[in-house]
């Protein structure tokens, strides 16, 4: 290789990290854009109650994320709710409570439940057939949002559709 050469290819390998770097800044960018604008409609999240009933059933795998309802792709980025995590799934009597790996705790009111189903897919996670389940819920700001699980086992949705609908 030749210096002319070299420096030709030193050249375009610098422009060519600027350019990526300039790319996740602008990603980054948007992405807190975004949660600006959606932190007046999320609000502050419920908080978990003080004393629960015994838990009915518990399902080991992912949190997905947040949508805006009904807009599947929509995802919320407010706070750690954009984040994808390992969670456990615990269903209470009075809601359903989202413990996810390196991040806040996520407690949904039985009362704020509006529809729990499965879905192929959500905010840009697609799965199986009926692979995520989805929670639609409305915060305390009077907003909906669809919440996002998917279950290392997806037989143990059965049992929350079934809680659910009683």
């Amino acid at each position: 290789m030749n210096s002319g050469t070299l420096v030709g290819s030193l050249i375009f390998a610098a422009v060519l990290v600027v350019v990526i770097a300039v790319l996740i800044q602008l990603m980054m960018r948007g992405w807190r854009r975004r949660a600006q604008r959606q932190a007046e409609l999320i609000g502050s999240l419920p908080g978990m109650p003080a004393e629960v009933g015994g838990a009915t059933s518990t399902i080991r795998g992912v949190y997905v994320g947040c949508t805006l309802s009904p807009a599947w792709n929509d995802r919320v980025t407010v706070g750690d709710l954009g984040y994808r995590s390992r969670a456990v799934l615990i269903r209470y009597p009075e809601g359903i409570l989202l413990e996810r790996s390196h991040a806040n705790p996520l407690w949904i009111p039985q009362e704020s439940i509006v529809a729990v189903r499965t879905e192929r897919g959500m905010a840009g996670k697609v799965g199986a057939r009926n692979g995520i389940l989805a929670i639609r819920w409305r915060l305390p700001s009077g907003a909906e949002i669809d919440t996002g699980f998917r279950a290392d086992n997806r037989d143990e949705y059965d049992d929350v559709l079934r809680e659910t609908q009683q």
